[in-house]
């Protein structure tokens, strides 16, 4: 892997949002930095959101690895803790690329990127919602799977008691 991309949401209004942010010269993006020699994909989506936004969350896992196309980077796209306790926006001078302010903001997962975005990261943000819709319709199925197991064990149980 290249590159982690640290993604951190938050509930707000029964819609789930994600952190993002305006860069000056390259539009609406997500975090995103070079995984250093020796790093994992999850400690350096902790660095990069702290360098890039000023913020430190711990990351959970790695939801996907994802490459746009053959040949470019492959990113390590990583859950945050959850953003409830941040700011509705604020602004953070990050060091790269001599130096910028970025101007932080929540954007609603269900809301379409506007023409703001940067190509890159609309599609970034589409791998995020394909990956978080399978993670959700797998943990559906894996709670029906369970909750069908243990009435059978119920059921088992009841059984063996005659």
């Amino acid at each position: 892997m290249d590159k982690a991309c640290p993604v951190v949401m938050r509930r707000r209004e029964n819609q789930l949002e994600i952190l993002v942010f305006r860069h000056p010269l390259a539009g609406i993006q997500l975090a995103k930095g070079t995984i250093e020699p020796g790093e994992t994909s999850l400690e350096a989506s902790e660095r990069e959101l702290s360098e890039e936004a000023g913020i430190s969350l711990q990351a959970k896992y790695q939801l996907l690895e994802w490459q746009r196309r053959s040949g470019e980077p492959v990113w390590g796209i990583c859950i945050m803790e959850a953003g409830d306790g941040l700011p509705e926006e604020w602004s953070h001078y990050c060091e790269d690329d001599g130096g910028h302010v970025f101007q932080f903001f929540w954007h609603a997962l269900s809301q379409a990127p506007s023409p703001e975005w940067h190509p890159v990261f609309v599609d970034a943000l589409n791998a995020v919602r394909v990956a978080l819709t399978k993670k959700v319709e797998s943990n559906k199925a894996l709670g029906s799977f369970n909750q069908l197991y243990c009435i059978s064990i119920r059921i088992r149980n009841k059984s063996n008691r005659f």
